[in-house]
């Protein structure tokens, strides 16, 4: 029985000054080749040390106000699959307030 290998793939063009221009991201799974992205987070788990690493990139014109979407949008999500990964409903709870307090106090206004 032979093992099934998906692929992601993330390519940054930076500048003289390695600040990222532009990122690009594929994912042989989904079908999606080269789409273009303004901000990439990744977590990675490194289960030796047992940390997590991080990859944290944004292009020189990601608007300041979609990045506050972003991040909204991704605590968001991480409190879905933080329940999903643990099942524990109460801190998923609390990390959803959490949630609406940031969207509230950046004054996001716009639907989830």
């Amino acid at each position: 029985m032979s093992a099934y290998t998906s692929e992601i793939k993330i390519n940054v063009v930076m500048d003289e000054n390695k600040i990222p221009e532009e990122l690009h991201w594929s994912a042989s799974d989904s079908g999606i080749k080269d789409q273009a992205s303004k901000a990439v987070l990744l977590s990675v788990w490194d289960h030796k040390a047992k940390e997590a690493l991080r990859i944290d990139l944004w292009t020189k014109d990601m608007p300041l106000d979609e990045m506050k979407v972003f991040f909204h949008q991704t605590l968001a999500a991480m409190a879905e699959t933080f329940q999903r990964a643990t099942n524990d409903e109460k801190m998923s709870a609390t990390m959803r307030d959490f949630c609406d307090y940031f969207a509230e106090k950046l004054e996001l206004n716009y639907k989830k």
